[in-house]
């Protein structure tokens, strides 16, 4: 059998696997040259050409580097898509998809999306002419409603950052594909392990896998995945002329991550459910925001899609003052921008995550000066609730 019918072979076999079984057995889990049970850091930035006629597979790191090419096999395999890309943070994930668009095109894009997201639309491609409307996605009406005629790309973020409103991905897609959109899913919060929206019908899905796919608050990284390879060439392009790519130290550390990734999202989500349930009751919390919660708007539609709720809880504590004394009263959480590590980390929306965003526009996203945002990690739950009783009570 050849080379290349036994590499299909093994795809075939590995797409059957199951989440768990994938995350360790993703394909370059063994070196092939030496038998080592790591991935090899391959810290090259250039690669010998052995036969100028038959030149290799690598030739320059920015191009493509071997650690780098296991990272984002990795990644296509466990989100099912066909080409995988891993880049030098979230955001640089996310602003190359952007560039497939032109100067004049439009996008839609969730209206509480992540800060950086919105700073990048509303400052960078801008200035491009390239324009943005922001709509309630949990409102499809709304989403029809926004389409223009040079419309070219729908973007959700589900649950959303950091208020966890959930998009219908299956309903907007569908939409989309009728007009000749491209859509793209923010992929975060959920990870591959509890939604894949590759499967729902998106084209293109993002990670910040400085996130919970890294899991560990060491690596910042970002990854995209395409539905197709006419895609994924065309991304491709773009990361490879862009250059913002993964360098082969951190490619390793966010495989290592990946490998415990359902082990984590599974103790950690757990965690957080009996947060989300302890704080509703809570007299002196507002709102809370969760989707495993029976009375969240979009629970139902978050089940349709979604394996599991996440490991993200967020809280209205009254005000701007009582949310900063909570932050200056709790022990175990750090306070910190980010969420997904397997120490709990406790963000100031207001002024972290959503800070470029001016005021009046947080407001009218419901992203009000009292929310905290709370990504719980592996410390007992017992521990972390009398820690932010504590912190509440004191407040």
């Amino acid at each position: 059998m050849s080379g290349q019918g036994k590499q299909s072979e093994n795809g075939r076999a590995a797409d059957k696997r199951r989440f768990a079984t994938k995350l360790i057995h993703f394909g370059s889990e063994v070196d092939e040259f030496t038998g080592a049970s790591s991935t090899p850091i391959v810290q090259a930035s250039t690669f010998h050409h052995h036969d100028i006629y038959n030149p290799p597979r690598h030739d320059y790191s920015r191009s493509g580097n071997p650690t780098r090419a296991a990272v984002e096999e990795a990644i296509a395999l466990l989100e099912g898509g066909a080409r995988g890309f891993a880049f030098a943070s979230g955001m640089a994930a996310i602003s190359t998809a952007f560039l497939l668009l032109s100067a004049g095109d439009h996008a839609i894009v969730t209206e509480d999306v992540y800060g950086g997201t919105y700073r990048f639309l509303t400052t960078v491609l801008s200035r491009m002419n390239i324009e943005t409307t922001f709509v309630d996605m949990t409102d499809l009406g709304a989403v029809k409603a926004a389409l223009k005629p040079n419309t070219r790309v729908v973007f959700m973020e589900t649950p959303s950052n950091p208020t966890l409103k959930i998009t219908d991905i299956a309903a907007v897609a569908s939409w989309a594909k009728e007009h000749g959109l491209l859509t793209m899913v923010d992929n975060t919060f959920m990870s591959p392990y509890h939604q894949r929206p590759l499967e729902l019908g998106v084209d293109i899905v993002l990670h910040s896998a400085t996130k919970f796919l890294g899991g560990h608050s060491d690596v910042l990284a970002g990854l995209a995945v395409t539905s197709d390879e006419e895609l994924g060439k065309r991304l491709y392009a773009l990361q490879n002329g862009l250059g913002a790519v993964l360098a082969p130290q951190e490619a390793w550390l966010l495989m290592r991550g990946m490998k415990t990734l359902q082990a984590r999202m599974d103790q950690s989500e757990n965690s957080a459910r009996r947060l989300a349930d302890w704080l509703s009751r809570h007299p002196g919390v507002g709102r809370v925001y969760y989707p495993g919660l029976p009375d969240h708007p979009g629970r139902q539609v978050h089940e349709r899609q979604s394996l599991g709720y996440g490991a993200v809880v967020s809280f209205d504590t009254g005000s701007a003052a009582r949310a900063k004394e909570v932050l200056s009263k709790v022990r175990l959480p750090i306070v910190a921008v980010s969420l997904g590590g397997v120490e709990s980390i406790l963000s100031y929306p207001a002024m972290m995550s959503h800070a470029a965003m001016p005021p009046e526009v947080r407001a009218q996203r419901g992203i009000g000066d009292g929310l905290l945002r709370y990504s719980v990690g592996l410390e007992h739950i017992d521990d972390l609730i009398e820690d932010l009783e504590e912190a509440l009570r004191e407040a």
